[in-house]
């Protein structure tokens, strides 16, 4: 074998080795306790050893025995267990058809007002449909449904029933409550003939960033214990109360807010370093008990105003985490047990999009239904 071949041979076999040593370097250090990861740990050894072997006898052209294990071939398998032990942390396809709750097409059947209508998105990436292809995030979907795609919910859209509707989008990727709560702040006070459907995801990015990466801070407290988590979540509730009120100064001829809880990726269980393979976090002992503060507020700062409705995000999407084919889970859904999350971890996917915008459009249902100057058709059967 000439020298060139086998310099190309030994980089197709090391370079993704390589690429898999690094994750699983990664994952040792991060989850030290979990057996799977030195067992890949010892795979990788294995591969470039055996590299490392095939390298020396070929430059010594040595002619292996027939009955003598090929290293390449070692390298090889070694690569293919390691390429199962990374997508076996793939949890589910997503799959397919709708996601969620039906939504109640009489309610669609005639428009509801003809006062003008400002449709705000407000908040962070889930809020801009950030992991969706364009035009099938939460917010989209809500104002037009795509008849393509869904072609079930031709017709159930605020467009349909709102015909002097305007949308004013305000949502960014990666902004924290504090910044949502900056955002509403520089909102024009609209006129006394406006009506405002507010729809907000925050404090999401709050929970999640910076994955672990640097210390735990306000608006960026992954990792935090829960003796430092606490006085955050009393300022959340406090910028809760000040989203709220600001809102309302902004909309005096009413506003209807709608307000999402944080969904949890790990369906209950709070081992959010088992989720990936795109996306690694380390262990957070304390996150399933600051995620519960979190979304307890969010449910409280509905309960304290009549014209905050909570959307039970948390409620719609748990089940369809990284457990979403564990039996045992007590979220598990046997009719769809399918992941609804972006590789990213903290978006949803086209179908988790799709069972967000139903719980927004029920909850929109619900609210107008009783507000003055709306006429929303009653719900439908008994």
């Amino acid at each position: 074998m000439s020298y060139n071949v086998l310099m190309y041979k030994t980089i197709l076999l090391l370079v993704p080795l390589l690429g898999l040593a690094v994750a699983v370097l990664d994952r040792v250090w991060r989850t030290p306790g979990l057996v799977w990861n030195w067992l890949a740990l010892l795979l990788v050894a294995s591969g470039l050893t055996a590299v490392g072997m095939g390298w020396r006898s070929r430059k010594q052209e040595r002619k292996p025995k027939w009955y003598s294990l090929r290293p390449g071939i070692i390298a090889a398998g070694t690569i293919l267990l390691l390429a199962a032990w990374y997508v076996a942390r793939v949890p589910a396809p997503m799959g397919d058809g709708p996601a969620g709750p039906a939504v109640d097409a009489t309610a669609f059947a005639r428009p509801w007002s003809e006062r003008p209508v400002v449709l705000l998105s407000l908040g962070d990436s889930v809020s801009t449909g950030y992991g969706a292809p364009g035009g099938h995030g939460y917010f989209e979907l809500i104002r037009e449904n795509s008849n393509e795609t869904y072609p079930e919910m031709s017709g159930l859209a605020l467009s349909h029933t709102l015909p002097n509707i305007r949308v004013v989008r305000k949502a960014s990727n990666s902004t924290n409550s504090a910044d949502h709560l900056a955002s509403i702040r520089t909102l024009p006070a609209y006129s006394a003939e406006t009506f405002g459907i507010v729809c907000i995801t925050t404090g999401g990015i709050d929970l999640i960033h910076y994955y672990g990466k640097a210390e735990p801070r306000e608006g960026a407290m992954y990792g935090a214990t829960w003796e430092q988590a606490e006085p955050w979540i009393k300022n959340f509730r406090s910028r809760l109360g000040e989203m709220m009120k600001t809102l309302q100064e902004r909309f005096p001829g009413g506003c209807a807010v709608m307000l999402a809880t944080i969904y949890e990726p790990t369906d209950g269980v709070g081992d959010v370093e088992n989720a990936g393979p795109m996306f690694w976090l380390p262990p957070w002992p304390d996150g399933k008990r600051v995620h519960g503060a979190y979304n307890d507020a969010l449910r409280d700062c509905a309960a304290e105003h009549d014209f905050v409705h909570l959307v039970d995000v948390h409620g719609v999407m748990i089940g369809h985490g990284i457990h979403c084919q564990d039996r045992t889970n007590e979220f598990f859904h046997e009719d769809d047990p399918t992941y609804w999350y972006f590789v990213n971890l903290e978006d949803p996917n086209r179908r988790g999009y799709d069972a967000i915008r139903r719980v927004f459009l029920n909850e929109i249902t619900t609210a107008l239904r009783h507000e003055p100057g709306f006429d929303v058709p009653p719900v439908s059967g008994p």
